[in-house]
């Protein structure tokens, strides 16, 4: 099979006194102009240098949802019991068919994953589909992911920079409801999602091989990112994600599968595995923070992570428990007493599960290992006056984080376009390191070009307003969730991010968003320093379609990117 040979990425550093956006603009139309299309079918198929975005289309089929059919499925047969006896209000057809989340909190249908290569300035290379249920022969081993399931599919380098790491399920296409099922060994009965599917974590090489890990982790909700640490002779992912979707209480196996996981590679075929017991990897109470316990095992219902210097950070954003922001894990035991605190110099990457009390699970959960990075918000979400929502994060250096807060999500009325807009801290935030006082600043909250609030339309997709909720179709970006970056040579940075969105669909996580570009000056720690810099899009979902995850291509340097 032939194999298109691809020019090396062009740089262009950022201009003294030249606007972003132009910058942004001829970076893309410069690179797109030398990279030519080509197929997964030779060597070397993900190029160095270049970019992967996750992606997922759902399959339209109107038969994918009977009207009036009981969802979740099989909910009668569970303790949890079933939405209402009413049925399921649309049918299979997108994208009215996300209506049916006002009738059943679970509802979700797994859909195909595509690991699109893209060149830095956005443009088209390659894609690689990930092995599914619909596939010519039926493939053996396959993933998919819950297409409505806005935090997903978040992609990161293994710590060599040799494989591309995300999470999954294993299930069919077009499966009912997967993201909050059980797992097989971790059922909790008051689950009203009456099936049981294994999560799973895939590693796909330069080449385009794939392999997977099944787990028991995160029953009753979803993974939502992995790390795998395979250097110095090992082959463990550290993994984020939720738990849960019953009662209180939680069944043991929901409080270990939740949070920051630790799971051992399988070099089995999917078939083969036998995944055991969860085994979490790290754990946060805000009890830590001298507040009153909350629902055990909810204060870890991670979003985002990242390694740097050895340590793990990860994200919260979302839920009612815990407190919204960044921590890390503290694997010297002695580096936040309270709670707060900033990493050990000497801290090393974990190589062994979080050790735990199984009698004292119910009574007072994991042991906490976890901190907030000092400078971060630090107040119980319950008694806050304010939330951030942090998801992605991404360090330029020691003194420099980026960090996508993605929007409250908003859209409990006629004002939602209008609440988009008025957003302070939705977008990237640039934070900074004080090294005399111990903790990290916000510089800057960067939101131009996003457009937060303004809507944008999407080739085939409804106009006017959508019947079930009374508000309109059109999304809007409300903020910003996965990420990475790159460090220039002229001290600029450049950020690439996926839009989270606002809209008056029966789902939100379903709404057609974006990949977006920024430069930073890295040194810049004034908003004023910063009032030139805007966002450009490089590309739009289409429709039926969504965008979640990005990161550099296995096999990039991850240290010198170019």
């Amino acid at each position: 099979m032939q194999t298109t040979v691809l020019a090396p990425p062009t740089r262009h550093p950022l201009v003294a006194g030249r606007r972003p956006l132009v910058a942004l603009t001829l970076v893309a139309a410069s690179i797109a102009a030398h990279a030519q299309q080509f197929s997964f079918g030779g060597e070397n198929r993900f190029q160095p240098g270049f970019l992967v975005i996750s992606r997922s289309t759902y399959d339209n089929l109107s038969s994918n949802v009977q009207v009036g059919s009981i969802l979740p499925p099989n909910c009668a047969n569970t303790t949890g019991g079933c939405s209402a006896s009413t049925g399921a209000p649309s049918d299979g057809t997108y994208p009215y068919v996300w209506n049916n989340d006002g009738y059943d909190g679970s509802f979700g249908i797994t859909s195909r994953i595509f690991l699109d290569q893209i060149t830095p300035g956005g443009g088209f290379v390659s894609t690689l589909e990930v092995p599914n249920s619909l596939q010519r022969g039926f493939a053996r081993d396959q993933m998919v992911t819950s297409f409505s399931s806005k935090s997903e599919l978040g992609l990161h380098l293994s710590t060599d920079g040799k494989y591309l790491t995300f999470m999954g399920y294993v299930a069919p296409v077009n499966t009912l409801d997967v993201s909050n099922s059980n797992t097989p060994g971790v059922i909790d009965p008051t689950n009203p999602v009456g099936q049981n599917i294994y999560r799973a974590v895939a590693r796909v090489d330069r080449d385009g091989h794939f392999r997977f890990t099944e787990t028991n982790a995160y029953s009753g909700n979803n993974g939502r990112s992995a790390i795998l640490n395979n250097s110095n002779g090992h082959d463990i992912f550290y993994t984020a994600g939720n738990a849960g979707n019953g009662a209180n209480p939680q069944p043991d196996g929901v409080i270990l599968g939740a949070g920051a996981q630790f799971i051992d590679a399988s070099k089995q075929h999917e078939a083969q595995q036998n995944p055991g017991t969860p085994t979490p990897l790290g754990s946060f109470s805000i009890t830590e923070l001298g507040a009153k316990a909350d629902k055990i095992g909810k204060d870890d219902n991670f979003r985002g992570m990242t390694v740097f210097n050895n340590v793990l950070f990860f994200t919260k954003g979302s839920g009612g428990n815990g407190v919204n922001t960044v921590y890390f894990l503290d694997t010297t035991g002695k580096a936040c007493p309270s709670g707060v605190g900033v990493p050990s110099a000497t801290a090393t990457l974990p190589t062994t599960p979080l050790a735990y009390n199984p009698a004292t699970l119910q009574s007072s959960g994991l042991p906490s290992n976890m901190c907030v990075l000092a400078g971060f918000p630090a107040t119980p979400n319950k008694s806050a006056t304010t939330l951030s929502y942090p998801f992605g994060l991404w360090f330029a250096d020691a003194n420099t984080l980026y960090v996508a807060d993605e929007g409250d999500g908003y859209t409990g009325g006629t004002d939602l376009y209008a609440h988009a807009a008025a957003q302070t801290g939705a977008g990237l935030q640039k934070w900074v390191y004080n090294a005399a006082a111990k903790k990290w600043t916000l510089a800057y909250t960067l939101q131009a070009g996003l457009d937060l609030g303004t809507q944008y339309t999407v080739p085939g997709y409804p106009t006017g307003s959508n019947t079930a909720t009374g508000l309109p179709w059109a999304p809007s970006t409300d903020g910003l969730r996965n990420l990475t970056g790159r460090v220039e040579d002229d001290g600029s940075v450049t950020i690439w991010a996926i839009t989270s969105t606002v809209s008056g669909n029966g789902d939100v996580g379903a709404d057609p968003n974006r990949l977006v570009a920024i430069r930073d000056v890295l040194k810049n720690t004034t908003a004023a320093g910063a009032a030139r810099e805007k966002f450009v899009v490089l590309r739009g979902a289409g429709f039926a379609e969504v965008l979640r995850g990005v990161s550099f291509t296995p096999g990039t340097d991850v240290d010198h990117r170019f």
